[in-house]
């Protein structure tokens, strides 16, 4: 139903799973993300839950779920400057880097504070794989992420917000709109963490980003 509002087209039945597992990839990813942080840093006030989501979803921005966005226009370009020079996707690559450096630009969709390997991404481009949808724009990424090794000399993994922005491109959707991926899909998360510190916790405590233990059910198997 998502892909029909944003689209204006039924997906087939491999885009209806890989869009399945954007959503799921980004539903949530614990307690110390900046947009839980706000939403529940609001709903320890007494707000009421539409606005203790406002205030995570506002929270989610350049540097926090918000580079999809971004990361779509980038690869695009070098896909787009790739065709239009007939020159090699790792050259493109370098000279449009290389570019971003001078001007002190940051490509979008690389490098995680807790992830050395984003096990997300990985996750999505094997299903991608298995589905068809490993395209030309996740090896702009793959090249995009040796390339920013080769030049900085570390490593700034392919995040999930770049793998969703390789997959979004490789379903032909518009980049204007790439970010709504993450903002669906991050929802969920945010009112379960608002329902938690509303009915859990003390109101107007000091919220810390990593002050806080998970204490619920155990791993369970999947049928």
């Amino acid at each position: 139903a998502i892909y029909l509002v944003l689209k204006g087209e039924l997906p087939t039945p491999d885009v209806g799973k890989l869009i399945d597992a954007i959503f799921v990839s980004s539903v949530d990813h614990g307690a110390s993300p900046p947009s839980v942080l706000a939403a529940r840093t609001v709903a320890s006030t007494g707000a009421e839950l539409n606005s203790a989501i406002a205030a995570g979803v506002q929270a989610i921005s350049r540097y926090h779920g918000g580079a999809i966005e971004e990361g779509m226009k980038l690869f695009l370009e070098i896909a787009r400057r790739t065709e239009e020079k007939e020159a090699s996707e790792e050259e493109v690559v370098l000279e449009v880097l290389k570019e971003m450096k001078e001007k002190g630009k940051r490509a979008s969709g690389f490098g995680h504070r807790i992830h050395t390997k984003d096990p997300r991404t990985e996750k999505l481009f094997s299903l991608a794989e298995e589905l068809g949808f490993l395209g030309k724009y996740v090896r702009i990424a793959r090249a995009v992420e040796k390339s920013l090794e080769n030049l900085l000399g570390k490593t700034l993994p392919i995040n999930v917000d770049g793998a969703i922005a390789a997959l979004l491109c490789e379903l032909e959707i518009s980049p204007e709109i790439g970010n709504a991926f993450f903002i669906i899909a991050r929802v969920p998360g945010l009112v379960a963490h608002i329902h938690e510190e509303k009915t859990r916790m003390r109101p107007m405590r000091k919220i810390h980003p990593q002050d806080y233990e998970y204490d619920g059910p155990g791993e369970r198997e999947i049928e």
